[in-house]
This record gives C-alpha cells, sequence and structure tokens, in this order.
C-alpha cells in the first residue's frame, strides 16, 4: 500500500459516498486509475464494505458502556466459550483482547439502565467463567471517528 492508496481510504472515510469522479479529484487521480485503485483496494480487503454511520440515540440506543471484562481462567476451552458468546450478542459492538489487569473491553449499546442490568444478568452472567465485571457509562464524546491518521 502506498501513500495514493491510503489517501484513497481516508477520502472514503470522510464520504464512503462520494462517486469515482468526487474520488479521483480528492486524491489527485484521473477517473480510471482511481477506480483500478478503489478495485485492487476492495479485492486486497484493505477496504472491507462500506457502511453508515448512525446516531445510536436517534436510534433508541442512547446508553454506551465500556464493559471490562477479567476471566477466572485463561485456557483454551473458556477463551473459545467467552469469545463465542459474545460474537452472538447485538449489543456489544466491539470486543477486544486487552493486556494488562482486564482480559476484554467491550462496547455496549442499549436502551436504558434497566435493559443494561438486563443485559449482564441474562446475557453476561450465564456465561460463566468470568471473575469480573467492570462498567463506566459514556456520558459524552470528545471524539469519534472513523478515519485513520496519515502514515508518512
Amino acid at each position: 500500500m502506498d501513500a495514493k492508496d491510503r489517501q484513497i481510504i481516508r477520502a472514503l472515510q470522510q464520504n464512503g459516498r462520494m462517486t469515482n469522479q468526487e474520488l479521483a479529484a480528492k486524491v489527485n487521480l484521473s477517473p480510471s486509475p482511481c477506480l483500478r485503485r478503489l478495485k485492487m483496494l476492495e479485492a486486497s480487503g484493505a477496504i472491507r464494505g462500506y457502511t453508515a454511520e448512525a446516531d445510536p440515540t436517534a436510534y433508541g440506543l442512547p446508553v454506551t458502556v465500556f464493559v471490562r471484562i477479567r476471566l477466572e481462567r485463561h485456557n483454551a476451552e473458556d477463551v473459545k466459550h467467552f469469545e463465542s458468546r459474545v460474537l452472538a450478542m447485538d449489543e456489544v459492538l466491539e470486543c477486544v483482547v486487552m493486556t494488562g489487569a482486564t482480559d476484554y473491553q467491550l462496547r455496549v449499546v442499549v436502551s436504558g439502565l434497566d435493559a443494561y442490568e438486563d443485559f449482564i444478568r441474562h446475557r453476561i452472567h450465564p456465561i460463566g467463567c468470568i471473575a469480573s465485571i467492570e462498567s463506566s457509562f459514556v456520558y459524552g464524546f470528545v471524539k469519534k471517528t472513523g478515519v485513520f491518521p496519515r502514515v508518512d
């Protein structure tokens, strides 16, 4: 991947609905080479897809919670069991493996505090193999972007 490919990706992260003509103009290419590069980025998996960024509050999910989970044991069976259960939970938008005192951090969206309590009691607790759960509720965003920084 070269600098021009990165320009294309950043431009699409800023506006995934622009036409190839607009994209080509933004990254200073003619349309044919721009489209060729775009198709190669898609085929290689560098561009995984295109989505719509929606407002979670308008959608009915105004509460975002970061949930930190530590497992009791780190054997392959428990890890696989936990991860497979989390993959099936629509409320979990992201689940990342962490270093340090926390094994996983989940970004969860729910409709309210009652829904979050239900999520913890009826979706997370039954998984088992969990040593601890810590929750931090988001009350505002300072910055939220899907645009990668420039790489020189």
